[in-house]
Order: C-alpha cells, then structure tokens, then sequence
C-alpha cells in the first residue's frame, strides 16, 4: 500500500513537474508571443524569460519581427497592347504589430501576396509591352503602396516590392530580338558612318595645316631669298663703291697717272690677244697700231676727271 502512495506521489510531482516546465517560455529574440487568458488576449511577450499559469494561459501565436521576403508567384498579366507576359516577383515585409497581426487577419501574408498580385495586374494593364520593362521602379512603388496600405490595418509594414521577371510570349520574344538586332545594326552602320565622316573630316583638315605651312615655308624662303640677294647687291655695291674710291684715291697719288697708263695699255693688249686667238670676226680700228694714241686718249680722260674732283 505504502508503494502505491509513493508512485502515485511521485506520478503527481512529476506531472506538476512538466506541467510548470510547459508553462515556462523562453522568447527568442526578434520575436512575439501572443499569449490569451481563457481563450483573450491578455499580452504580448517580448524577448527573454517568462512565466504562465498553467491551464489558464496559452501561446496563441508566434510571430517573426524580422522582415520577411515573400516570393511572388508568377501570374499572367495582359498589357495595354493585349499581349499575356507572366510576372513574378518578391514581396518584403515586417511585422509591426504582433496583436494586429495576431486578430487583425487570419493570414497576412497571404492576404499581402493576393493585394500584390492584382495590383500588378492592375498596373501592367495599364502599360504597353515596351514600357513594363522600362517602368520596374514605378511598377514596385504602386504595389507597395497598395500593399502598406491595406496591410496598415493587420499591423504590417511593407518595405518594398521587386518584380524578378517579365516573361513575355516566344513570338514576342523572336520578334523583340529581331527589332533589337535591327536596332544594332543601325547604332553599327550609324557609328560607322560617322568614324568615315569624322576621318574624311580628318584628313581633310590634316590637307589644309599642309597646305598652309607649306605656304608659310615657301613665303619664308623668298624672304630669305630676297633678303639675301639684298644683302648680296649691297654687299657687291658697297666692295665696287671702296674700289672705285681706292683706285681714285690711287690715281691722286703721285705718279698715280703713269700707272693708270701702264695698267690701260696691259689690259688693252691682252684683250686684244685673246680676240686675235679666236676664230671671231672682228672690226679692227683704224689706230689700231697707235698704242700710245689711245693711252694717251684715255690719259686725257683721267687728267679730265681728276681735274672736275
């Protein structure tokens, strides 16, 4: 009998034992318990340890605080210009409030997932096949709106949205690639075109620089041509005028008149000389014989000179 007790105590002790550990909780952190008392709500435990009572309180619901990403199912979507593409996407948010979460809604993110979803339908309807993938950031920005704003009620944040892929048919996709690789070869045979033009441009301009220095160069060098055969009359001009003032000067001097004399008879003769030893015809003067005659003549135009100085 006394063993019976004694199991029966123990069974008692242990069962109030799991009960007391089942009402203890530890809240990990970044997270919420909703805990109701006899089925309502009566607190919201944070992080850390803490203590129910048992058969009175329970762990209703457990909410993340963290954000979350939600993946966006892909969806058929028809454009302005009645093309089907399939969109899909991502949806990130965060509870705020783990109460609203909890009573607000049965399912929040379902219900954040279904808003997505026809809004995007909503906002792609509205676009032509070109501009959906032009518009990504104003497609993203209408859905969270429209999300933040019906979630704002359940106690959730929307922080923002990200479409991952337009999937647009295979005959629209053939046609696009056709229409891009158009497109290139225009930017090629436009880029082309103007690396030639630019070229010709080049060349052109690299012709005239030549042309304008070879002007340049070549009005340099009649300058310095004639300013070179300026300075060569100049220079001749100058050695005949001290010639000419020094035999003057020589004449002057004493017996300066027998050596002019004696020099005009010289050069008369070899002159002379030289037109006896060609093959030349020739007029011989008629005094010819008379040497002395014409030093004479030429004495007197010297004496004539002389005596005007």
């Amino acid at each position: 009998m006394m063993n019976a007790n004694t199991i029966l105590m123990a069974g008692l002790v242990f069962l109030l034992f799991i009960i007391l550990l089942s009402n203890l909780k530890i809240v990990p952190q970044r997270s919420a318990f909703i805990v109701e008392r006899l089925g309502k709500y009566q607190a919201t435990m944070q992080a850390g340890f803490h203590v129910l009572i048992p058969f009175i309180d329970r762990v209703r619901y457990k909410h993340s605080l963290k954000e979350q990403a939600i993946d966006v199912a892909s969806q058929s979507c028809i454009t302005k210009d009645n093309i089907a593409v399939e969109v899909d996407g991502i949806l990130y948010l965060q509870v705020i409030d783990p109460q609203k979460a909890s009573y607000g809604i049965d399912d929040y993110q379902f219900a954040s997932i279904q808003i997505a979803q026809t809004t995007m339908r909503s906002v792609i309807g509205k676009m032509e096949l070109d501009k959906t993938f032009e518009e990504r950031d104003n497609i993203n920005n209408t859905i969270v709106t429209a999300v933040d704003k019906a979630s704002d009620p359940w106690g959730v944040k929307v922080s923002r949205y990200e479409v991952k892929n337009i999937t647009p048919p295979q005959s629209i996709k053939d046609a696009m690639e056709k229409q891009m690789r158009a497109e290139r070869e225009k930017r090629a045979m436009i880029a082309e075109s103007e690396g030639a033009k630019q070229a010709k441009i080049n060349v052109a301009d690299g012709d005239k620089q030549e042309l304008i220095k070879r002007s340049e160069g070549e009005k340099q060098r009649r300058i310095n041509e004639a300013q070179g055969r300026a300075a060569e009359i100049q220079e001749v001009a100058q050695a005949t005028a001290n010639g000419i003032r020094a035999i003057a000067d020589a004449i002057g001097a004493q017996n300066g008149i027998d050596a002019v004399n004696l020099r005009i008879a010289e050069q008369y003769l070899t002159e002379f000389g030289k037109l006896a030893q060609t093959n030349n015809s020739m007029i011989i003067p008629s005094d010819l014989s008379d040497v002395a005659g014409m030093i004479a003549a030429a004495s007197t135009v010297f004496d004539r000179t002389k005596s005007k100085s």
